[in-house]
């Protein structure tokens, strides 16, 4: 028994009422087995007259309302602890935030999870209690009607539950075990969807989608070894109760046919003894297919309580073991121009580029100002490669950027979006997400990014799990993990930057901005940016405004001239 499902269960009135009337019916329906098989094999013994077979039909007509009204209840017993369950668990996701854990595990829960609850609440605990009755009820009856059937349905009868206990064990590990690969599918996919933009810049998308193919093969294997240890438990619970009851009824045929035993005493043990057998392999059968359900309870127990523990890194392998390139001293930065460029997104009539030409020479440190949904986004993703051009192109050291291997040109890129996306896996694997990183190298990074200080104070340092989309973290500090990121890529020629310093304070800020000064160092940085300080660290200032170019100032010319890059 799930004694946090029960203590539940009795705390709900409505639940506790429902619960009640479920098993009652349950046990009434199993102990009306004895009236239906006293009043059967009289019958046909011709002990009772024909007569006798009106009581009969009596018996069946109010077994079945029983188990009507036990269906109804544990439905509504079900449906009871689910909503109470769901409940407190979005109260809990409210006022702590979803850290430590994926929205995609916990959707996982408290959806498909909590509703494999049905089969423990309205198959599992009816079939416990009318185990725990029946069986003794059974055996009761036999004793006084025949005493040798009775020892041998009292010797085979534990064997039932013996066998069942072996293979529920098997059946246990083996269901949490899928229930695991599940949630690590729901988890690790909609954390790659949400990270698909990072994961592309950093060349890690395709790497990904082998994994979540992984997980995915992990989880087939774990659903097949359950299915066929549930196959197993049903063979072996059938071949124990069958060879119980030969031992039984093979007795019985003999001693009837020397006429030691008396027809109506043979008939009503040959009917009452596979009801004393029935109840546990019907909890066996029901426990087996309520295990799923037990396991997503153990987990939303888990949760409920506040030292839950720590949740297992499931970074899902963003670390491959291709070789780190190292950035090569003397290597040019290279010239990056649009030719009439035109952008076009589907069902949208405006362009969101419109005949755009820029040059944006090698190592030169480019600001791009305007109002928001200009295009300023959008040029850098027609960078990134995430948008092609409808018209003109787009050249790299005049070669044309679509004819360029996507991943090489990304290799060759470092990228810091307004809203980084941290991944729920640790401070490290985040930082390192570009490449074999090294602990050193990780530091470094984190240092220049001017986030070792509050990284080596969390609990764990860079080891420290991180929540889903960094939840933990502050603005600013998702920031600086982000450029540490960057860091992280010496071999990156070329700098991205979306607003990296919007929503900031001006601690923050100041931070960003000075990491984002070393970042660009010898490298071609383009930076979409409103704030004076990160519109500071430009050599030309490139207004954008309607999809199209608005103005092209050196920033010292603008400064001279008074105007305002904004």
């Amino acid at each position: 028994m799930h004694k946090d499902l029960l203590r539940l269960a009795r705390a709900e009135p409505a639940v506790r009422r429902h619960l009640a009337v479920c098993l009652a019916a349950a046990v009434l329906a199993g102990l009306l087995v004895l009236a239906q098989a006293e009043l059967l094999s009289g019958v046909l013994s011709g002990r009772f007259a024909v007569a006798a077979l009106l009581p009969l039909v009596g018996v069946v007509v109010v077994r079945g309302a029983l188990g009507w009204l036990q269906g109804v209840s544990a439905g509504r017993t079900a449906t009871g602890v689910k909503s109470v369950l769901r409940a407190r668990l979005m109260r809990r996701f409210q006022e702590s935030g979803p850290a430590g854990s994926r929205s995609g595990e916990l959707v996982t829960l408290v959806g498909r999870g909590l509703d494999a609850l049905d089969p423990y609440l309205t198959g599992y605990l009816p079939a416990a209690a009318v185990a725990s009755v029946v069986p003794i009820a059974v055996l009761a009856r036999l004793f006084v009607a025949d005493l040798a059937s009775a020892l041998i349905v009292l010797v085979t009868l534990p064997l039932i539950p013996v066998f069942g206990a072996l293979v529920g064990w098997t059946t246990k590990t083996v269901t949490e075990r899928q229930w695991r690969a599940l949630s690590r599918l729901g988890g690790h996919f909609l954390d790659v969807v949400r990270g698909l933009p990072t994961l592309r810049a950093f060349g890690r998308a395709r790497y990904q989608s082998t994994v979540i193919r992984e997980v995915a093969a992990a989880h087939r294997a774990a659903t097949m070894r359950t299915l066929r240890v549930a196959f197993l438990s049903s063979l072996v619970l059938e071949l124990v109760a069958s060879l119980s009851l030969a031992l039984v009824a093979v007795p019985v045929g003999l001693r009837l046919l020397s006429g030691s035993l008396h027809l109506d005493t043979a008939l009503l043990v040959l009917l009452l003894a596979p009801e004393a057998y029935l109840p546990l392999r019907a909890m066996g059968t029901k426990f087996h297919a309520s295990v799923e359900g037990v396991a997503a309870a153990d987990e939303a127990f888990a949760l409920l309580t506040p030292a839950s523990g720590d949740r297992d890194d499931r970074a899902g392998g963003t670390r491959d073991a291709r070789p780190r390139e190292a950035r090569r001293e003397g290597t040019r930065p290279p010239e990056i121009r649009l030719e009439h460029v035109t952008v076009r997104y589907p069902g949208r009539e405006e362009p969101a580029l419109d005949d755009v030409s820029l040059v944006v020479a090698p190592g030169e440190r480019v600001a791009l100002v305007g109002e928001s949904g200009g295009g300023k986004s959008t040029l850098l993703h027609l960078l990134l490669g995430f948008v092609t051009p409808s018209e003109g192109r787009v050249l790299v050291d005049g070669v044309d950027l679509a004819t360029l291997d996507p991943d090489e040109w990304r290799r060759r890129l470092a990228f810091v979006p307004q809203r980084p996306h941290l991944f729920a896996m640790s401070v490290a694997d985040n930082i390192g997400l570009g490449g074999d990183a090294s602990p050193e190298q990780i530091r470094a990074a984190a240092a220049s990014a001017q986030a070792a200080g509050f990284v080596e104070a969390m609990p764990q340092g860079y080891e420290t799990v991180l929540g889903e989309r960094g939840v933990n973290l502050s603005a600013g500090q998702r920031q600086r993990v982000a450029l540490a990121r960057a860091f992280c890529r010496p071999s990156a020629e070329v700098l991205l930057l979306d607003e990296p310093t919007a929503r900031l304070d001006g601690r923050s800020e100041a931070a960003v901005v000075e990491a984002t000064r070393t970042l660009a160092e010898g490298r071609t940085a383009i930076v979409v940016a409103h704030r004076p300080a990160m519109i500071g660290l430009a050599d030309r200032v490139v207004r954008i405004g309607a999809g199209r170019i608005v103005h092209d100032r050196h920033a010292d010319a603008l400064a001279a001239e008074g105007g305002d890059a904004r």
